[in-house]
């Protein structure tokens, strides 16, 4: 099973830039997309409802061309679920949940963190919520998988410029904190399972100063897998080259 996650920085926009060529010669199983910034009635059919997929979509409730996910499956889940549960999160429509079997996927935008102290004091909010959520999801005997745009660089190796960006959102102590949190939990970072020593590997670039071409980036896509799912990883990337946006697609093969 291929599993893709890509932030692609507006679905109307990157329908423009060939995201369908992209989708039909990519052919993953299951795609997680972030910042859509669109409600699935404003697309086109043939984005809305590709063929040979199943497609979910959640938009911002109170902001227009902000925030947003969607899930497009090649399997029927069992079930979806648009947020955890909770108002204030949700009404950004950041979260859609595929339930296949007792495997449950979480593809997730995570706040961003700048726009000042009640911004990051949100994103700190959503993430323990979101912890606590995937917890109980756990506890539940479901093995869960953690896709999406987390919006935090999490080791020095995960960004061009560490030091330069210490007081900077996205790397921030207490950000980071909280991915040191999953990984306590048992979470495993797919990417630096099989690439731990990777430097270079970068998930998002500035466009405002061409940081794409210098390759000046951080690495802030991410799947995450509880224990139960690492004996059937098989490969983790990313697909550095794909154009389209300023993030670029990550990826996990489990058997």
């Amino acid at each position: 099973m291929y599993y893709v996650s890509w932030n692609v920085n507006g679905l109307r926009a990157a329908a423009k830039k060939g995201f369908l060529d992209w989708l039909y010669e990519t052919q993953p199983d299951v795609l997680g997309l972030q910042e859509t910034k669109v409600e699935a009635e404003q697309l086109p059919e043939e984005v809305r409802s590709p063929k040979g997929y199943f497609a979910y979509f959640t938009h911002s409730k109170g902001r227009k061309g902000y925030s947003g996910v969607a899930l497009y499956s090649r399997t029927k889940p069992d079930k979806v679920e648009y947020g955890i549960g909770i108002k204030r999160f949700d009404d950004e429509g950041r979260i859609i949940i595929g339930h296949y079997g007792d495997l449950v996927l979480l593809n997730v935008y995570f706040p961003n963190g700048g726009g000042g102290p009640e911004r990051l004091k949100y994103k700190l909010d959503f993430y323990d919520a979101f912890l606590l959520h995937i917890e109980k999801l756990r506890k539940q005997g479901k093995k869960v998988m953690v896709c999406g745009d987390v919006n935090t660089a999490h080791e020095e190796i995960d960004l061009a410029r560490p030091k330069e960006n210490e007081n900077n959102t996205g790397f921030l102590p207490e950000e980071r904190a909280w991915i040191d949190e999953l990984v306590y939990h048992g979470y495993v970072d797919t990417f630096r399972y099989f690439h731990p020593n990777k430097e270079g590997a970068y998930s998002f670039w500035d466009m405002k100063t061409h940081a794409r071409e210098r390759n000046v980036g951080w690495r802030i896509d991410y799947f995450f897998v509880v224990p139960d799912l690492v004996s059937k990883l098989k490969s983790a990337g990313i697909s550095d080259q794909t154009p389209g946006s300023d993030h670029c697609p990550v990826w996990v093969v489990l058997k």
